[in-house]
């Protein structure tokens, strides 16, 4: 899974201030990242406020994204859930043609054993001849995919081709760069950790700053890969503090701050999720102009 490699963006839902999605926003935010230089697109993650959209707007944002994107960068498709023969059916029964991959989170809430997400996993991997990235946030699910599991399940199933590791635990993701299969991605879903999980042998990153800063931060991503360390740990450096800023209220409400003041999208985001404070906004915008004085 070459395509997969590099930067990947999980891309936000534009929302206008009437709170419906504003799908020329999306468009051109699509349009943006792709002259951007990323590597690919993450459709309906969390990012994007999924669990907010009806079904209906759901189809809406993947035919937008997929007519805006014209077949220039692979689509990642985010498909998740507690309930496994829900997910496993929902799986059998969508198109996913256009779709390079599946990333799917681990079950939430439930907090199911290390043999209950691979089971879980097991039953997904069985439904589809897909590509899966599993998806390990504990912040979210409440619930670690181990390394040993983690590891059990690219060993075990051919089509479950990577995990997004989203745990911040430095040593679980160099256990499992350490012992995976070859062609297994290990995908930091950590923006600022992505420098050394990507230096330590990690594949690249699913990013939300990358939305705003795809230049940027595919450079850096790419410039790691390549072994440009001095260059990569510059650019690093250069995003480490806004980075820091866009989760200090909570995603994705700093990233949407942060796209306001590049006019790519409103700042406005549906409940129960809320707009980071004036005073957030502040720091974010005056973090931006510091970086633009970059040379």
């Amino acid at each position: 899974m070459k395509a997969l490699k590099g930067t990947g963006v999980a891309l936000v839902t534009p929302f206008d201030q009437n709170k419906a999605v504003d799908y020329s926003a999306l468009k051109n935010l699509v349009e943006d990242l792709i002259q951007g230089g990323v590597e690919y697109l993450v459709v309906l993650g969390t990012t994007g406020e999924t669990a907010t959209l009806s079904e209906k707007e759901q189809q809406s944002v993947i035919e937008t994204v997929i007519d805006a994107n014209q077949k220039r960068l692979p689509l990642v498709l985010g498909m998740g859930g507690n309930n496994t023969e829900a997910l496993k059916q929902k799986i059998e029964q969508t198109d996913l043609s256009e779709f390079s991959a599946i990333l799917s989170a681990s079950p939430y809430y439930n907090k199911p054993s290390q043999e209950g997400i691979y089971q879980h996993y097991k039953a997904l991997a069985e439904a589809t001849d897909k590509p899966i990235i599993l998806y390990n946030v504990p912040g979210r699910t409440a619930s670690n995919i181990n390394a040993d599991t983690c590891l059990r399940l690219a060993h075990d199933f051919e089509n479950i081709i990577g995990v997004k590791e989203a745990s911040a635990d430095l040593d679980q993701v160099m256990a499992i760069i350490q012992d995976k299969p070859a062609d297994f991605l290990v995908i930091s879903g950590e923006d600022g950790l992505t420098f050394p999980i990507v230096a330590c042998g990690g594949a690249g990153v699913i990013s939300v700053v990358a939305n705003a800063y795809p230049n940027e931060f595919s450079e850096m991503v790419r410039l790691t890969l390549k072994g440009n360390i001095d260059q990569a740990r510059d650019l690093h450096y250069r995003l480490k503090k806004l980075i820091d800023l866009l989760f200090e209220e909570g995603n994705p409400g700093g990233v949407k701050a942060a796209l306001s003041n590049l006019q790519l999208c409103e700042d406005n985001l549906r409940m129960p999720l809320w707009p980071v404070s004036q005073d957030l906004k502040g720091k974010i915008k005056k973090e931006m102009n510091r970086i633009a004085q970059i040379k």
